[in-house]
């Protein structure tokens, strides 16, 4: 009921019935106020009643939780004692990660997470607010399972937000390659060249690259939250992709495809936090593995689509369909996205204690950041960090230039396809657009290994060995390094006649199988080397690869139409193994490199 409350469906409800149903805590005429949240203050009488014995608890709470969960330090073991416990109103999420600094404190989050994960085994218990010198008493969560928080929602609760944030991820992915499958007609009815028409791909990738850095600082304000952002700019995405349908003018065309992509874009910056809203740090790499997931079978859902009806109608069909997708999944996500966000319930929740008890010195630790918080910091933060730190940090800027090498990559099959499966083995185009499942096929096999290296590999060592340094994130990502190369010669050398269509479409796969395996686990790498800057690293990493992805999408064709398709994916090939190098002395050298830089922990 709580998570249903915080979806736009609940609060339209509260409105037509004038906050009468779905009612919040403070808002029920039995809501007693915790004892703690009045403190010393002379604010008047209560209009409650309080509840009783609220103070006395905490202390035997923490000391169980410390002696049941003990210490996950590295070979060592016992308990922590209560003064080591940590704060029970704290559950360290992703938002959580700006606020670590150095190893022992990411150290201290993976144990305090396991602290979290006893406490849900337990009798649930009061919680006892921080109070700081000024006398402001900070508003958190009333018990260990408090209802209200996005950590303890129900597994349905979850699973309605991953299911939301995943078909988001779709259809906006989806909406940039669903183009190629009209780009043919399109240069035929206009008569412009290849690299204008592949314009309409490339500038939709380059715009959800660009959108993150002005849209997704907006969801960290605590007044604001995440929905806001994402059902505004999801609005207006389904609002131009009907211009988009319609018109018949190429400068027209480019720039709502740009647009198109700008308002796309907080789904590929803004779902991991949303994810992170809701699940622990342990759990947290599962979900983001999905995220990437349905990010790469997006695009290759597009010329699925889109390949047969474009033949039967014309160009306009394949925006019409993206239309179609798009507009009832902004309705789901519009009524059925509850806000996630811990920072934004916590200062509603503050809100709500101040009404009640007349007491101004309630206030959430995000309300008070937020007094803190000026433009020109999260125009520094979200422009001008992540390029300082590519500039001075070679560990960055190599895992920049590889993820957008890769992405590149990928977006290249959009103009080499054709090619291949259309010219060489003589598929008309929605042929060839089936022959993009071996790109779902290639990522599905990829996230089933990563599953199991998550699975029966990270997680139990971290819980018995501790936090043993990003670098082990890596492990896969070196592995994925020698499978592109591999599966790019794959490609290239037996794209010919004499060879049946299948051993090419492999070769895809194993590209496939590589790009998201190297993508998924740098970001993770980035996140746990580099937690303090991480949200703006992310950012950074969006810009330079969807800008080396247009770039990509502009010079592929003609590369392959100059040097053929051997030549190119040979040549390709080469780049990804000099980047083999790179993401080797990154995984057995990491450590030293971190150790000598400014920004990592």
């Amino acid at each position: 009921m709580d998570c249903f409350r915080e979806t736009q469906l609940g609060q339209i409800a509260r409105w037509l019935t004038n906050q009468r149903i779905l009612l919040y805590p403070e808002e029920r005429s039995d809501f007693q106020i915790p004892r703690a949240y009045l403190g010393n203050s002379t604010f008047g009488e209560p209009k409650q009643q309080l509840a009783p014995n609220e103070t006395s608890e905490r202390d035997n709470l923490t000391g169980n939780v410390a002696e049941q969960a003990g210490s996950i330090e590295s070979g060592e073991s016992g308990s922590l004692s209560p003064h080591e416990s940590p704060d029970l109103a704290r559950i360290t999420t992703r938002q959580d990660m700006h606020k670590i600094c150095t190893k022992e404190d990411l150290e201290a989050a993976y144990r305090e997470t396991t602290l979290q994960q006893t406490l849900k085994q337990q009798e649930s218990r009061p919680i006892q607010p921080t109070k700081t010198s000024d006398g402001t008493i900070l508003v958190t969560w009333y018990t260990t399972d408090d209802p209200a928080n996005p950590q303890n929602w129900s597994f349905l609760a979850k699973s309605n937000v991953v299911f939301q944030m995943y078909q988001y991820v779709v259809v906006v992915y989806m909406g940039s390659a669903i183009y190629s499958a009209s780009a043919p007609q399109f240069m035929e009815i206009f008569g412009v060249s290849q690299s204008v028409a592949s314009l309409g791909l490339g500038l939709y990738v380059l715009g959800y690259g660009i959108g993150p850095l002005f849209l997704s600082p907006l969801s960290e304000i605590p007044a604001i939250g995440r929905n806001p952002p994402y059902m505004l700019s999801f609005l207006l995405f389904v609002i131009i992709s009907i211009p988009t349908a319609l018109i018949n003018d190429v400068p027209g065309f480019m720039v709502l495809r740009f647009l198109q992509g700008i308002f796309g874009s907080p789904c590929i910056a803004t779902t991991g936090a949303s994810l992170g809203d809701i699940t622990n740090l342990f759990h947290l790499p599962y979900l983001m593995m999905g995220w990437a997931i349905a990010g790469f079978i997006g695009p290759a859902l597009g010329p699925i689509i889109a390949g047969f009806s474009v033949v039967a109608e014309d160009w306009h069909w394949s925006m019409w369909e993206l239309l179609w997708a798009s507009g009832p999944s902004f309705i789901l996500f519009l009524l059925f996205l509850p806000e996630t966000s811990t920072p934004t319930i916590l200062y509603r929740r503050a809100q709500r204690l101040r009404r009640l008890t007349g007491n101004p010195n309630l206030k959430s630790e995000s309300e008070i950041e937020q007094s803190n918080l000026s433009p020109s910091k999260m125009a520094y933060d979200a422009l001008i960090i992540p390029w300082k730190i590519n500039a001075l940090d070679p560990a960055i800027l190599f895992t920049s230039i590889y993820t957008g090498l890769v992405y590149a990559v990928f977006y290249s099959f959009f103009e080499v396809f054709p090619l291949v499966f259309i010219d060489i083995y003589g598929m008309n185009l929605g042929q060839m657009g089936l022959v993009f499942l071996s790109v779902t096929i290639g990522v599905a096999v990829a996230g089933i290994f990563l599953f199991c290296f998550l699975h029966f590999h990270v997680n139990p060592r971290m819980r018995v060995k501790g936090f043993e340094g990003p670098e082990q994130r890596l492990i896969p990502a070196v592995v994925a390094s020698f499978v592109i190369p591999v599966g790019l010669f794959l490609f290239g050398w037996t794209s010919r006649s004499s060879i049946h269509w299948i051993v090419p479409a492999i070769g895809a796969s194993l590209i496939s199988a590589g790009m998201i395996t190297i993508i998924n686990n740098i970001l993770l790498y980035v996140a746990l080397a580099y937690p303090k800057y991480s949200a703006s690293l992310f950012a950074g990493n969006d810009v330079v690869r969807s800008t080396i992805a247009f770039a990509g999408i502009m010079w592929s064709g003609p590369l392959f139409r100059n040097l053929g398709v051997d030549k190119g994916c040979t040549l390709l090939a080469g780049l990804t193994v000099g980047c083999i190098i790179g993401i080797v002395v990154l995984y057995g050298y990491g450590a030293k490199l971190r150790a000598r830089s400014k920004f990592a922990i």
